[in-house]
């Protein structure tokens, strides 16, 4: 005997239909035409072979046979209507696990987080911190929040926020600080600058941009994450090439300086999302980091 089963969109119409004991009726349930009710009810009696409805005065009425495929499909339906219900209410509660770097999580999004969940309550917000390479896709995570360079891949969904910029910073801690406020940039050619090895070119990047030669900085102390590049910078350890976002509220409340300002590079912050996954929540938490970077 053949398992195969007829069109579910016939069986969808035809549970209607028999439900409602009526063509017209399951046709303005549907939003279709009585036409179209119609070729669905016949298109399952050609395939099942056998007649599912037949004339009752001006109406219609289920045979034996309709009787049965009735009862079956409904409570097909129904079990199938139940069990999609349920997985959409267990996505919808299920744990947002959101990737970033350590050092972003820290010194940016730590103290923004009760805003965020106080405005975002229903997106039952987890957080994953990593100072190494970031992967989009490993399992079970919802989305990653990074900086990277276009061009996007193919198999992720991508919302840019924010383009980089990045630039010297030291605190007035630092033995050299006095000397060093007021000066041109070449002044650092003569300071033997903080740096991460997780990025060696930030300072020959951001030379470049505001037309120092790269080989005439000196590279000192080197931190294995950008996390402890910047305690660093704080503790009066020297002068480190930052990225503004990450220093932005050191340097509204002192803590930091920043005299030369900061230079856009070509990465951009972006949330990263697998394409294949709902997208709500995603853009959802998007448009809520658009609004209050």
């Amino acid at each position: 005997m053949s398992r195969d089963l007829p069109s579910l969109n016939a069986l969808r119409v035809f549970e209607t239909a028999a439900r409602l004991e009526s063509v017209s009726q399951a046709a303005q349930v549907l939003h279709v035409t009585h036409g179209a009710v119609s070729r669905q009810l016949r298109t399952l009696e050609a395939e099942l072979g056998v007649a599912l409805f037949e004339k009752a005065g001006r109406g219609v009425q289920l045979t034996p046979a309709g009787r049965r495929l009735r009862d079956a499909s409904r409570e097909a339906l129904d079990s199938l209507r139940t069990v999609c219900a349920e997985i959409s209410q267990n996505q919808a509660s299920a744990p947002f696990l959101l990737a970033c770097p350590g050092s972003l999580l820290a010194r940016w999004f730590i103290p923004r987080l009760d805003r965020l969940n106080a405005e975002l309550p229903e997106l039952n917000l987890h957080l994953s911190a990593s100072e190494g390479e970031m992967d989009p896709r490993k399992p079970g995570v919802s989305a990653t929040l990074l900086f990277a360079e276009p061009p996007w891949p193919a198999d992720m969904q991508v919302y840019p926020l924010l383009s980089e910029r990045i630039g010297p910073v030291f605190s007035p801690r630092y033995s050299r600080a006095a000397l060093l406020e007021g000066q041109p940039v070449s002044a650092l050619e003569t300071e033997t600058l903080l740096h991460t090895l997780s990025r060696p070119q930030a300072w020959a990047d951001w030379a470049h941009a505001v037309g120092l030669e790269p080989r005439q900085l000196r590279q000192g102390q080197g931190f294995e994450h950008l996390y402890y590049l910047l305690e660093a910078a704080l503790s009066g350890l020297g002068v480190a090439i930052a990225p503004e976002l990450l220093v932005a509220d050191d340097i509204a409340s002192g803590r930091l300086l920043a005299p030369w300002g900061f230079v856009e590079t070509a990465n951009q912050l972006s949330l990263w999302s697998p394409a294949r996954q709902p997208q709500a929540q995603v853009r959802q938490l998007a448009d809520w980091l658009k609004s209050n970077l």
